[in-house]
C-alpha cells in the first residue's frame, strides 16, 4: 500500500516536461493523464490532476504506463482483486443472494484504476478538490494517504473522513445500488482543495461489469408485492452514456431510472 502511494505521488511529481509526454485524455491505449474530466461540461475546474489506467479485461500498452509506477501497480491491482472480491461475496449474503452471484455478473472483469494527486492550492475556499458525485460502477476501493480532504454526505450535512493508516475505504456504486433495489446505497461524496503544503494522493480501483450491452435490473430476489423494483432496466453503456455526457453531479443518473410511480 506505501509503495502503491509514493509510486503515485513521485509521477505526479516529476517534472513538467516529463509529465507532459503523457498528458491525454485519449484512453484508447488504457492509460491517460488530464485534469478535470469534466472540463469541458463544468462550470469550474477541481484542484487536481489524474492518472487514469484500465486494468482488465484488457491491461494497458505498457509503454504507455509511467516507469515510476508501473511495478506498484501491478503489485496492487491484483490484490485489490481480492479485496474486492471477498467484500462482493459478503455484500452477496447480506442481500440474502448466493456469494458467487457477482462473478456471475461479471462485476470484475472491468476495473480502473485513478491515481488522483491534490496538490497545496492557496486559496482553497474559492475551490473544490473534486465536486460531490456517486460513483458509477458496482464497488470502489479506495488507498489513500493521511492527507484529509475526502467528505461524505450524511443527511444534510458533509462528514469528514478521518484516513486510517493501513485501511481501505469502501464505496458502494450506483450500479450496485441499482441491482440490490435500493437495499444498499451509493454515497455522495467530494474532496476539498488542499490547503496542507503536503499533498493529498488518493487512489481509488474501480469495478464494474464488462456485459456492457446487456440489461440489467433489481435483482429479482429483491423484488417483491411489497416491495417492487425501485428502478427501471438499463444497461451499463446507456448509464455511463449519461454519466459522462454532465457534469458531477450527486444522484441526477441514477434517478433519471428511477420507477416513476416509486
Amino acid at each position: 500500500m506505501d509503495h502503491m502511494l509514493s509510486s503515485i505521488k513521485s509521477f505526479h511529481e516529476l517534472p513538467d516536461t516529463t509529465r507532459m509526454q503523457y498528458y491525454s485524455r485519449d484512453t484508447s491505449h488504457g492509460v491517460a493523464y488530464y485534469t478535470n474530466f469534466d472540463l469541458y461540461k463544468c462550470k469550474e475546474a477541481n484542484w487536481r490532476d489524474s492518472l487514469k489506467v484500465h486494468l482488465g479485461p484488457t491491461p494497458p500498452e505498457p509503454e504507455y504506463v509511467p516507469e515510476v509506477c508501473k511495478e506498484a501497480l501491478a503489485e496492487w491491482g491484483g490484490e485489490v482483486v481480492k479485496v474486492g472480491e471477498e467484500l462482493m461475496g459478503k455484500l452477496c449474503e447480506g442481500l440474502g443472494v448466493e456469494r458467487e452471484r457477482s462473478k456471475k455478473m461479471s462485476f470484475f472483469d472491468t476495473r480502473y484504476m485513478s491515481g488522483h494527486y491534490y496538490p497545496y492550492c492557496p486559496q482553497p475556499e474559492l475551490t473544490v478538490g473534486l465536486k460531490w458525485h456517486t460513483d458509477p460502477v458496482v464497488l470502489t476501493v479506495l488507498l489513500l494517504n493521511e492527507v484529509v480532504g475526502l467528505q461524505v454526505k450524511h443527511g444534510e450535512d458533509w462528514i469528514d473522513v478521518e484516513p486510517i493508516p493501513g485501511g481501505l475505504i469502501v464505496n458502494i456504486g450506483d450500479i450496485l445500488q441499482m441491482m440490490s433495489n435500493g437495499e444498499y446505497k451509493s454515497v455522495e461524496h467530494r474532496v476539498l482543495a488542499n490547503p496542507y503544503r503536503e499533498a493529498r494522493v488518493s487512489i481509488p480501483i474501480f469495478f464494474t461489469s464488462s456485459m456492457t450491452e446487456k440489461p440489467f435490473e433489481p435483482l429479482l430476489e429483491l423484488v417483491s408485492l411489497e416491495k417492487p423494483a425501485v428502478y427501471q432496466k438499463f444497461t451499463l453503456s446507456d448509464f455511463m452514456r449519461k454519466y459522462y455526457s454532465e457534469e458531477l453531479r450527486g444522484k441526477s443518473v441514477t434517478n433519471t431510472y428511477k420507477v416513476s410511480n416509486i
